[in-house]
């Protein structure tokens, strides 16, 4: 006689790891936010850097960037699910249940960033991570990202409000120079995402997202990246129009943008995977060197360095 097959025994879901909760916090976007606050922080206050009050927005804004994180998880579930570049984050492959659970840190870590950093610092601070927040979560999650190509270009907002956090954070106001970095990092958005709209563009058509300026024209996305590139040229040269800048940092912030204007190029005549991804690839650096620059500003304007422009 032979035995009946034994009912088959559904796979035990897997369970979530640390790995997992650190992911939620795209540590990745967190820390390319924390750098443009350390940009912001350093050129609204060269001369003179508080420690102590750079510890406070660097952590703060750290917090609040990982809770916006969390939430943009929560809200973009079911999209994540059907793209082959997402569909193994934590909420889509079930390893963290119930996804409120997520909702719901994401919420105090962007609650405490604010909180802490109007405490600790001013409101003016606070108020800039909310605006950072509520543009990420809100204006682009849960509104532009499914409805409409501009969804990057308006979204990329929530890159600039660190800037401005950090000079709040330095000075009490948003300086000019500041503004102007601030312009300088929402004119960087669009080329870094429609850079990687080109490179997964069949993943993103599936997922039914409008991520290109033409989903239906890659021909025309990719000459626009290449001009959304070339702007940075012009915005770096505002910066250096505030006074701001000693004259080697702006001459590397222009190199940096003739840069991304050079490997975005091949964008113009021809759109392959391979030419989208050396955009993609150069924007994250690019931003970073800007900072890097930006950094060394301080030194080069306490030795006498003349100012550009």
């Amino acid at each position: 006689m032979v035995a009946a097959p034994e009912p088959a025994v559904p796979d035990a879901p897997r369970r979530a790891t640390a790995r997992d909760y650190v992911a939620l916090a795209k540590p990745g976007i967190t820390a390319l936010i924390v750098t443009v606050a350390l940009g912001g922080f350093l050129l609204a206050s060269p001369r003179s850097i508080d420690l102590a009050r750079l510890a406070i927005l660097l952590v703060t804004g750290a917090a609040g960037s990982a809770g916006a994180a969390m939430l943009n998880h929560y809200l973009d579930r079911d999209l994540d699910a059907r793209m082959n570049r997402t569909r193994r984050r934590p909420l889509p492959d079930a390893r963290i249940a119930p996804s409120g659970i997520v909702a719901a840190l994401g919420l105090v870590l962007l609650g405490a960033g604010i909180g802490v950093a109007s405490w600790q610092l001013n409101p003016l601070t606070g108020f800039s991570i909310f605006l950072g927040g509520l543009t990420y979560v809100v204006v682009y999650t849960a509104w532009l990202k499914r409805r409409s190509s501009w969804n990057i270009v308006i979204g990329g907002f929530a890159g600039s409000a660190p800037a401005l956090a950090g000079s709040a954070a330095a000075v009490g106001d948003w300086t000019t120079g500041v503004l102007a970095f601030a312009l300088l990092v929402f004119l960087w958005t669009p080329p870094h995402f429609w850079s990687l709209a080109l490179l997964l563009k069949d993943d993103y058509q599936r997922a039914g997202l409008p991520m290109l300026p033409r989903m239906d024209d890659v021909a025309f996305s990719g000459k626009v990246v290449v001009v959304s590139a070339a702007l940075l040229v012009p915005a770096a040269a505002v910066i250096g129009l505030t006074g701001t800048l000693a004259w080697p940092v702006l001459v590397v912030l222009l190199a940096l943008g003739a840069a991304f204007v050079g490997f975005t190029l091949p964008l113009w005549s021809e759109v392959t995977r391979s030419t989208a991804r050396r955009g993609f690839i150069y924007s994250g650096p690019y931003l970073v060197g800007v900072v890097v620059a930006i950094v060394l500003n301080a030194p080069l304007l306490r030795a006498g360095v003349p100012i550009g422009l």
